[in-house]
């Protein structure tokens, strides 16, 4: 285990956004009176100890919390150990690729999409056809975090700059717009702001770990990643229940949107019922992987799936519940 941790820990070091724990180690020793030599060490330390990344000791505010605290957090090294288990490799074809995931459950999708086959960006036009004059959105097929995603104006936009667009970024998936609810619309309308919810297998039965809301700020997508912020959903109603926070340990959390100044906490998420009845089959429809984050657009009409994440958030998950959670998914272990 001892080493498993020092080659987790040389990953974290090959891929550490150098910039941000720069900034959340000058933050920290602000606000906590340790030096930053004794917040690296100690980030170094935890990160072998508690199974984490040196960037998630900052991110999960360690440096305020007991041993004990921290015990109860699922950084990336768990959280990689976990999703392994749940969704074996050799089953993760439907959701690493976004057209298998929209071919397989094409039953759950109601926009409009295709795939960009072998370089024939030239296709864009017969799809541009079809959402007549509508926005489109182009993506890299097996991107995350909403790296990379166009949205487009197709009345404002020549068809020519889409297909160079496309082509020049490699962007291999085209859907339609989806418009959001008007009541999420008055939140925020600067992007298409899902519903995360992670759902777990059990047996025969859908297990709800937990919902949040994503929420875009003057961004044209909604991930935690891009400075977006996340919130805490009581999956019972649907009602948000806490402030949404950022994943910049140096913002506090929102209790009223910064740019609409909508009041997040108490907001109702539409249709809540149809959200949890439609996130339970489809979850059964993907049996073969047991733990899921799903993201899920909510309309005038009704609720449509985005896309479903194998390697769902840790920190969309316990961050807006300022909790940590791995005692909950240790509970189905057993069952692997």
């Amino acid at each position: 285990m001892v080493l498993k941790r020092v080659l987790y820990l040389g990953y974290y070091f090959k891929k550490m956004n150098w910039a941000k724990y720069r900034k959340f180690i000058n933050y920290a020793s602000k606000t906590s009176a340790k030096s930053k030599w004794q917040l690296f060490f100690k980030s170094i330390i935890d990160s072998l100890r508690f199974n984490i990344s040196p960037l998630e000791y900052f991110l999960f505010h360690f440096y305020e919390k007991s041993s004990e605290e921290k015990d109860k957090w699922a950084g990336t090294g768990f959280m990689y150990e976990y999703q392994r288990l749940m969704n074996p490799v050799k089953c993760r074809g439907t959701l690493l690729n976004k057209a298998n995931f929209l071919n397989h459950n094409a039953s759950f999708i109601s926009h409009k999409w295709m795939e960009i086959r072998n370089g024939d960006f030239e296709s864009l036009k017969g799809f541009v056809d079809t959402v007549k004059g509508k926005k489109i959105v182009l993506k890299n097929i097996a991107g995350n975090c909403g790296i990379g995603v166009q949205v487009i104006d197709t009345n404002k936009t020549p068809i020519d700059d889409i297909i160079n667009l496309a082509k020049t970024h490699n962007l291999t998936l085209a859907e339609e717009f989806i418009n959001q609810h008007d009541e999420l619309n008055r939140l925020s309308p600067s992007a298409l702001n899902t519903v995360r919810i992670f759902t777990q297998i059990v047996g025969d039965d859908v297990v709800i770990l937990g919902a949040r809301l994503r929420i875009s700020v003057n961004s044209s997508v909604d991930n935690l990643a891009a400075g977006n912020m996340a919130a805490a959903i009581d999956e019972k109603t649907g009602v948000v229940t806490r402030p949404a926070v950022y994943s910049d340990i140096t913002k506090e959390a929102e209790s009223y949107h910064p740019v609409t100044g909508v009041k997040i906490v108490g907001f109702q998420i539409p249709y809540w019922d149809l959200v949890i009845s439609e996130v339970k089959d489809i979850a059964l429809h993907n049996k073969e992987n047991r733990s899921i984050g799903w993201d899920i657009a909510v309309t005038n009409d009704g609720v449509d799936f985005i896309e479903g994440n194998h390697d769902w958030c840790k920190l969309v998950y316990q961050l807006p519940v300022n909790q940590g959670l791995k005692g909950e998914l240790k509970k189905y272990l057993h069952d692997a």
